[in-house]
């Protein structure tokens, strides 16, 4: 019973990696996308109904990752081609995703219907994909020219330029893998870990992502370890009595990993934390580029 509890809280975790690494590459290069809970929907929804009306799950994630990707095409055009507001853009996101979801994935609600992905032990095999995603990532960024690029155009986009980097091609890439990797953690959560379709069914794990994102100071390996903690909290929350029976309300539990979040976004905007860690922090995030 203990294992089981373990490996569903990995299983959610896999969510959360991905999520929040997905978020972490576009912020690397400057680009800021509070809307990822509206691209995870898009990625549930859409995967959902493409495997449910196919039979494929095949078809069902690569939907999940298109829509994802032109998702991050579209957040790419209004923030960095019209230099928009990145946060007021996300927001957009968001709120259509809610909105939209809601309406075209209805017909939908209930259960996949399909024969469950196989797992190792009661382990989800995108466990370990996230795994070997998180050190490829950690690698690309710290130790190959791309990852110098991306780094680059995200610190200060004006020497990045001058240096013979093309920002405006460089930030595209990322947002746009960005998006893929929302709409494929949004697949993963709908189609494997909680394949049945209902109204808003993410409940808040995009904002949960985002702030892991700053959790880890902007560090694939530290986002790995925060995203097994949240995902422990979070199946905590569901099933406390399994490892603290008889301690608090279930629902008292159910908001523990939104308070941490709280205070992990409220300790980010204190002035300790930005004079102590700041220079974690991407210098050009959120700050749209003209090339002079």
């Amino acid at each position: 019973m203990m294992w089981e509890f373990f490996a569903r809280s990995l299983n959610a975790s896999t969510i959360f990696t991905f999520a929040a690494l997905s978020e972490l590459i576009g912020q690397r290069s400057g680009v800021l996308n509070v809307g990822i809970e509206g691209v995870m929907l898009f990625g549930a929804t859409l995967g959902f109904i493409v495997a449910q009306s196919t039979g494929s799950y095949l078809l069902g994630f690569l939907a999940a990752i298109v829509i994802g990707g032109v998702i991050g095409l579209l957040h790419g055009f209004f923030s960095i081609t019209l230099g928009g507001n990145q946060v007021v853009n996300g927001m957009g996101i968001w709120i259509l995703g809610f909105g939209l979801t809601a309406y075209i994935g209805y017909p939908y609600t209930g259960p996949l219907g399909m024969k469950r992905i196989p797992d190792i032990m009661g382990l989800s095999p995108f466990f370990f994909v996230g795994i070997a995603l998180i050190i490829i990532t950690w690698l690309v960024l710290s130790k190959t020219s791309l990852g110098l690029r991306i780094r680059s155009v995200g610190e200060n986009p004006s020497v990045a330029e001058v240096s013979g980097i093309n920002v405006t091609k460089t930030r595209y890439l990322s947002v746009i893998t960005s998006g893929m990797l929302m709409g494929f953690a949004g697949a993963i959560y709908s189609l494997d870990y909680n394949p049945v379709w209902n109204y808003n069914f993410i409940m808040g794990w995009g904002f949960i992502a985002l702030a892991l994102v700053f959790f880890s100071m902007w560090n694939p390996l530290i986002l790995l370890g925060g995203s097994m903690l949240f995902g422990t909290l979070w199946q905590l929350s569901l099933n406390p009595e399994l490892v603290l029976p008889g301690v608090l309300s279930r629902y008292i539990w159910r908001t523990v990993p939104f308070v941490i979040t709280i205070g992990v976004l409220m300790l980010m905007s204190t002035k300790w934390f930005s004079t102590k860690w700041g220079a974690a922090k991407p210098e050009a995030l959120g700050q749209p580029y003209e090339k002079e």
